[in-house]
């Protein structure tokens, strides 16, 4: 009897729909509960990133996209409800950091589970966010979207509480808790979500055609060795637009934050999770 399982972990966990990471419902979880609190997780959304971290999608989700005439094809193992249900009854629980993002307002505090991400890949899912209704070809549509008057920027970094220094030409700035976004983008492939450290890529000088021949790598997580790709393990990072305009993306699991500065801290070991 499927319904039996659910039945029984209700008693014992909050169950989450997982959409691209796990955004609010982890941001809302009362950090107060005490260990018998546990979170199990469904993945039902448009990406479910964060349950291929887990290794509960076998298929990555692949997009090629043909210039001429703008299509998509992506191919994903379909997500089975009653297989995670099972796989929640089943499992054991497992430590998992959360990472706690603050404004230039200490009281401006959100919490995510997933990645974080800056500048044009932030823009992306601010306007693939309003074309759900398409799959995981939102993404593509994003993204095109996105690249419209796209310019690259000079950020300012302090990591680990330690000096600022200057990113030139930033196309992307990513903060990884887990290892993928944007529908199976394995864009922060060393990300582990309890490791008690962030994974930072950042993206550097990036043309549009650069995304078009390195998408394949972006995609299996083979991009670091890229030129103009870079990437550290961090506790810590604060990032600020060097030309103060204001209009920097921010967003975390697939949600819309505002615009920098920001600064990203990791909460090891916050919650517990039935993997």
């Amino acid at each position: 009897m499927l319904w039996l399982p659910l039945v029984v972990m209700v008693l014992f966990t909050r169950l989450l729909m997982d959409s691209s990471g796990l955004g609010n419902p982890v941001s809302n979880h009362n950090r107060e509960a005490t260990r018998s609190t546990a979170l199990g997780l469904i993945p039902l959304g448009t990406g479910s990133d964060f349950a291929r971290t887990l290794g509960w999608l076998v298929g990555s989700t692949a997009i090629w996209i043909n210039l001429m005439c703008l299509s998509s094809l992506a191919f994903a193992r379909k997500n089975d409800p009653c297989e995670a249900i099972n796989r929640i009854a089943k499992g054991l629980r497992s430590p998992v950091d959360v990472g706690v993002i603050t404004g230039e307002s200490e009281e401006e505090s959100h919490y995510f589970i997933n990645v974080a991400d800056i500048h044009l890949s932030a823009k992306a899912g601010y306007f693939a966010s309003r074309y759900k209704r398409f799959g995981n070809l939102c993404y593509v549509i994003g993204a095109l979207q996105a690249f419209m008057g796209h310019k690259n920027q000079d950020l300012r970094i302090k990591v680990n509480e330690g000096e600022w220094e200057t990113c030139s030409l930033v196309t992307a700035l990513c903060i990884g808790n887990a290892k993928y976004f944007g529908g199976g983008m394995k864009i922060t492939p060393n990300a582990d979500p309890s490791s008690g450290n962030f994974e930072v890529v950042i993206l550097q000088d990036f043309k549009w055609y650069d995304f078009i021949l390195k998408l394949h790598r972006l995609y299996n997580g083979t991009h670091l060795s890229v030129k103009n790709v870079s990437s550290r393990s961090v506790l810590s990072i604060e990032v600020e637009d060097i030309s103060g305009s204001g209009s920097i993306y921010v967003q975390s699991d697939g949600e819309h934050l505002g615009f920098l500065p920001r600064k990203f801290c990791i909460l090891p070991s916050a919650i517990e999770m039935i993997c």
